[in-house]
C-alpha cells in the first residue's frame, strides 16, 4: 500500500462509523490541521475502493473544515467486507492512557492544551465544596453496588516522595494488600496516639 495525494472531494466520511469528535475537540482536530499539516502525511486517511472512508472519518471531516483541497491517502483494497468493519473498529478503540505524570513533568501544558488533550484541573477539585454530601445519605445504593466496587481517595505527596510511595504502593499491590485498610488502620492507630 501507498501513500497517494488526491482531491478531497472524492473521497466520501464512512456514515457507519461509529466514532464522534464534536463540538470544542472538533475544534482543536481542525486547528492541528491547520498548524500541522504534516502530520495527515505521517498518518493518511485510509479508504477502501469506492473510496469511502475506514480510518481517519473525523480528520476528513476536519480537513474539508480546514479547507484542504487535497489529502493522502491510503486504499486498503485487500481488505474483505468483515474485514473493513473490523478496522472501522479497532482504528477507534482507545487503547491506552495517558501518564499524568509524564505530561505533568515533562511536558509544557500549554502546548498540550493547544495539541487537542484535555489536561485535569486538580486546583479546582480543592476549591470545590463537597459539604452538601454531608446531608446526602447514600447507604442504600451502597448497599446495592457489588462487593468489589471499590472508591478511590487522592494523597497528596510532596515531590521528594513521589517515587517511592508509587513503588511501595505497586509492591503493596502485588503482595495482594487491600492497600486502603491498611493504611486506615495506620491512620486510626496514629490518631489514637495524639
Amino acid at each position: 500500500m501507498k501513500i497517494q495525494t488526491i482531491a478531497i472531494s472524492k473521497v466520501q466520511t464512512n456514515p457507519n462509523n461509529p466514532r464522534v469528535i464534536k463540538d470544542d475537540k472538533f475544534q482543536k482536530l481542525v486547528k492541528s490541521i491547520q498548524e500541522f499539516p504534516q502530520m495527515l502525511e505521517i498518518r493518511p486517511i485510509v479508504v477502501n475502493d469506492d473510496m469511502i472512508v475506514l480510518g481517519g472519518n473525523m480528520r476528513l471531516k476536519a480537513c474539508l473544515e480546514a479547507g484542504l483541497k487535497e489529502i493522502p491517502i491510503i486504499k486498503a483494497s485487500n481488505l474483505t467486507e468483515e474485514q473493513q468493519k473490523e478496522f472501522i473498529i479497532k482504528d477507534n478503540v482507545a487503547f491506552g492512557f495517558w501518564d499524568w505524570d509524564n505530561l505533568a513533568n515533562e511536558w509544557d501544558d500549554d502546548k498540550l492544551e493547544n495539541w487537542g488533550i484535555d489536561l485535569p484541573n486538580f486546583e479546582t477539585a480543592k476549591e470545590l465544596d463537597y459539604s452538601i454530601l454531608d446531608e446526602v445519605d447514600i447507604t442504600e445504593q451502597l448497599d446495592d453496588m457489588a462487593g468489589s466496587v471499590r472508591k478511590a481517595i487522592q494523597i497528596e505527596f510532596e515531590p521528594e516522595h513521589y517515587e517511592e510511595a508509587q513503588e511501595l504502593v505497586k509492591f503493596w499491590r502485588e503482595q495482594k494488600l487491600y492497600i486502603g485498610g491498611f493504611l486506615i488502620e495506620k491512620l486510626k492507630a496514629e490518631k489514637e496516639k495524639l
